[in-house]
């Protein structure tokens, strides 16, 4: 069974499937990477109007090229994905977590000073807790980068990435909440992953 949901971005719709495919997370903005990476996401890359894929659990998120319309590509990836999920075709790679685990770790930044690890932490949870399940009902995804003197640096990803409303969203929701909930925190700010 596979059916699709709106995504607030008009370009990404989210494909859920009733299995897991890829336990974790899997963002292909580019098909190189998929290439490498991803059986999956290198065969839905091959059609012309696809920008971007997303992996999670039981679902996939396409972004789409906004000279077509959904109408006319929405069965056609609907019929796919249900084939190659069918014939148990390799979704991710193995070692593909482990790649990004150490490319995220060469490409780091200072997160965040020692003084404010217990804050981060009290961060980092209330986004697991509260934030990231909406965003993944989204078909998205959020991440916490780095906090730097009251700003709150985030990643999103998936159907959130470009993401015409992910402003309102960030600054209206996820904003608000983190101000109400921890003083210190001033501003959030995303950055695109």
């Amino acid at each position: 069974m596979l059916y699709t949901e709106q995504t607030p971005n008009p370009e990404t719709l989210k494909f859920v499937l009733n299995r897991i495919i890829y336990k974790g997370i899997a963002d292909f903005k580019q098909a190189d990477l998929a290439l490498d990476w991803s059986p999956f996401a290198s065969a839905l890359f091959e059609f012309p109007f696809v920008k971007g894929v997303y992996v999670c659990n039981n679902f996939v998120t396409i972004t789409k090229e906004n000279t077509v319309d959904w109408n006319d590509i929405m069965l056609e990836l609907k019929e796919y994905i249900k084939a190659y999920v069918a014939e148990n075709k390799p979704v991710i790679r193995e070692g593909y977590q482990e790649f990004m685990e150490q490319q995220e770790r060469e490409n780091s930044t200072i997160e965040y000073s020692e003084a404010d690890a217990e804050l981060v932490k009290r961060i980092k949870d209330l986004i697991e807790t509260y934030v990231k399940p909406a965003v993944e009902m989204d078909g998205g995804n959020i991440e916490f980068k780095a906090y730097d003197q009251g700003t709150v640096y985030v990643i999103m990803q998936g159907a959130c990435s470009g993401c015409p409303s992910s402003t309102v969203t960030l600054k209206a929701g996820i904003e608000g909440m983190l101000k109400r909930m921890i003083p210190e925190v001033k501003e959030v700010v995303s950055e695109m992953g």
